[in-house]
């Protein structure tokens, strides 16, 4: 009773850190008895029903995972914020484990555990993250939009994808998206797909491009600007309109805290030293206030030389006023536009 346990089982184990199933226990030429024995001694222990850990001592993190993919059974697969873990979309493990397995299956969940019902064939267990079976980077995105209960969280999950690399151009996001029958962001998720591909890393940075200037006719900044700090380190500006000198930097509390207020004030005054102006807005004045910033962020570029002319996005634009009293507003700005046709 004490031999140890057959090698195909072995090599099961070692795949599944360590974590076995009583059907593959058995298929390996185990018997009952032999596996009623190793639980009753101590040497296994049940942590799902069926599913047994091979070793004593506290579950990891991966173990935990793999005995909850193995308790779920055939084409189970990690998802949602539990694939995120391995992906770079999450920063901490959330409280349930989220397992996806095909619709033709029913699982009873455990405490713990967050069955979801998918109809993709396309979600295959192979993937570069971990020998975990989960879904594609892709589909992880699009399954965290589905539960997200407004339009920011949506652009955000996308914006984060693209920003930490988990997800690369926006041809496998478009396609995965296609495939889904049924989404309840996949307007917004197209839209995301495309900004996040063309480098918005953020959700206030693709706020930005669509609501300030696009919106409004300003012209296009360009996102994520490599620069060298004075110290030699390298950096970034969120955005930039380089023919101008105008820098918009956005400062969401996620991506700026607090305590890089101060890194913040000497990027804005390495700018000005350099002969640049910074223009610094948050979420308030990107997201509910986007008409008054852009008619702010025109009233600067004109200063500056730009030379194009601004649309109202609405008939009730504060831009309409700005160019109908265009004359005043020049006299004020000390400059004239060249080229009112932009």
């Amino acid at each position: 009773m004490s031999d140890p346990i057959p090698e195909r089982l072995s090599a099961f184990a070692a795949r599944q850190e360590n974590m076995i199933t009583r059907k593959q226990a058995i298929n390996a030429g185990m018997s009952t008895k032999a596996i009623e024995w190793k639980l009753h001694k101590g040497q296994w222990r049940q942590v799902h029903r069926g599913v047994y850990a091979t070793f004593t001592g506290p579950l990891s993190r991966t173990a935990e995972l793999w005995a909850a993919v193995l308790y779920a059974g055939r084409d189970a697969m990690l998802s949602h914020e539990t694939a995120g873990e391995f992906q770079q979309l999450v920063d901490k493990p959330a409280s349930a484990i989220h397992i996806t397995v095909p619709t033709s299956r029913r699982v009873t969940p455990v405490p713990g555990m967050v069955i979801h019902l998918s109809d993709q064939a396309m979600r295959l267990p192979s993937n570069p993250w971990s020998d975990l079976p989960m879904t594609l980077a892709e589909d992880t995105v699009i399954d965290l939009t589905e539960a997200c209960r407004n339009v920011d969280d949506v652009y955000g999950w996308v914006t984060r994808a693209y920003g930490r690399q988990t997800v690369k151009g926006s041809t496998m996001m478009a396609l995965a998206v296609q495939r889904r029958k049924k989404l309840r962001w996949r307007t917004e998720l197209n839209e995301a797909i495309v900004a996040g591909a063309g480098g918005a890393h953020s959700a206030l940075e693709l706020r930005w491009g669509r609501d300030v200037e696009r919106a409004h006719g300003l012209p296009a900044s360009t996102a994520q600007v490599k620069f060298r700090k004075q110290d030699g380190q390298p950096g970034r500006r969120d955005r930039v309109y380089a023919e101008w000198g105008v820098i918009v930097e956005l400062d969401g509390k996620m991506a700026h805290p607090e305590e890089e207020r101060g890194t913040d004030r000497a990027r804005d005054n390495q700018a000005a030293e350099e002969g640049s102006q910074t223009l610094r807005y948050g979420w308030r004045e990107t997201r509910y206030e986007a008409c008054e910033t852009a008619v702010q962020v025109v009233k600067v570029l004109w200063r500056r030389g730009w030379q194009g002319q601004p649309k109202p996005c609405s008939p009730g634009c504060p831009m309409g006023q700005l160019l109908r009293d265009l004359d005043s507003t020049l006299r004020d700005l000390d400059t004239t536009p060249r080229d009112q046709n932009g």
